[in-house]
């Protein structure tokens, strides 16, 4: 009966001295030498020249347009080309029936004609009488009413080429072309309708789409603050190349071929604010259609010495401001209010608050605060 109670006891103390060990052994490992100051990486500011650039929505137009309306009434007898094709300047679109003009046409000279014959013997007449007044075989009273006969054969001889002349317009005016290059729509009418002159439904429209214009708007105040900065030297225009202009689709994919800005409109338009930007796109593969939604990436000037801060090292008080910490020559934090510009990619244009050479820090914020001592090392950016 005594030897269990042995057992009971040898097992009680091992487990005693076990239980010892461990508390030595966490009391070991909590004894280590203190904790050096927080690591946080950090990005050193360089002065950079930039071109800074805005981007402005507008829409495309046809550099050219005409809406064919016929001028002459009548039935539609033919339609001689292809909705969505391409014509040329004086291409054949419709053909009115000439039938009635030119009936009136050959009735304006026919009685050109007439007046034209009666012409001689009135002319005749009027200098015969003319003569025998001279010498009182008649009086003056026939040769002035011969005289008047010459003057109305002659007024009726302009009066039949006049007439002649508008039925031969009307008449021109049955074939309906093309007045300029460019891309025939829909037509609004089939052969046999029949057509008024100058009627508000146009036939077809015609778009001159290569190259085409880019209309977009930028804001009086934005312009004003553009200027502004010109001529305060705080931008420099490069005068090779800020007429050259970008274009955003609407899908956001960059248009291949580069465009140019061709003039600023003088009128702000007092509804929006704002005035109308016109440039000059080349449309080869007609990727750009008319009405179509882009965006303009138009330069404003370059900034010589412009200073950047990191996006991931920016952040905002509850006030609002962008604040941003830096490394001091001592290794301690120091806090910077800042003036933003603009973003630039994953940056931020500064132009208060930082100087070249400070250190923005970009990782580690959340462990640190002004007056702490800090270990600073570079930040190095993952790879893609």
């Amino acid at each position: 009966m005594k030897k269990p109670e042995i057992g009971d006891k040898a097992l009680r103390l091992c487990v005693a001295v076990a239980s010892a060990a461990l508390v030595c052994g966490c009391g070991r490992s909590q004894s280590g030498p203190p904790p050096g100051p927080p690591e946080v990486a950090t990005v050193a500011v360089r002065p950079e020249r930039v071109v800074l650039t805005m981007e402005l929505p507008g829409r495309i137009s046809p550099r050219l347009i005409a809406e064919i309306r016929p001028q002459v009434n009548g039935l539609l007898q033919q339609r001689l080309f292809e909705e969505g094709t391409d014509v040329r300047a004086g291409d054949l679109l419709y053909q009115i029936d000439p039938a009635p003009y030119r009936a009136v046409f050959e009735q304006a000279e026919a009685a050109l004609a007439m007046a034209e014959a009666n012409l001689p013997a009135a002319r005749s007449r009027a200098e015969r009488l003319a003569g025998l007044v001279d010498i009182r075989a008649v009086g003056e009273q026939e040769r002035d009413d011969a005289q008047a006969a010459l003057r109305q054969a002659e007024a009726a001889v302009a009066a039949s080429r006049a007439a002649v002349e508008s039925a031969r317009i009307n008449l021109a005016y049955t074939p309906i072309r093309a007045p300029i290059s460019g891309r025939t729509g829909r037509s609004s009418v089939t052969v046999g309708a029949l057509v008024t002159a100058y009627q508000p439904v146009p036939l077809v429209v015609i778009q001159q789409i290569d190259p085409v214009f880019v209309d977009v708007t930028q804001s009086s105040a934005d312009l004003l603050r553009l200027r502004r900065r010109l001529s305060s030297g705080e931008l420099e225009r490069d005068e090779g190349s800020w007429r050259k202009v970008r274009l955003l689709l609407e899908d956001g994919t960059p248009y291949p071929l580069e465009g140019r800005l061709e003039f600023r409109d003088v009128t702000v338009d007092p509804t929006t604010g704002s005035v109308i930007l016109r440039m000059t796109f080349p449309n080869p593969d007609q990727v750009l259609l008319p009405g179509m939604f882009v965006r303009a990436i138009v330069e404003e000037g370059v900034r010589e010495n412009a200073i950047f801060a990191p996006q991931q090292g920016v952040t905002r008080d509850p006030m609002g401001n962008a604040t941003a910490l830096v490394v001091g020559a001592e290794g301690k934090v120091q806090g910077r209010v800042l003036t933003l510009d603009r973003a630039v990619g994953d940056r931020w244009l500064v132009t208060a608050g930082l100087a070249a050479g400070d250190q923005v820090i970009v990782e580690g914020l959340q462990r640190v605060r002004a007056g702490d001592a800090v270990r600073a090392v570079p930040f190095v950016a993952a790879a893609k």
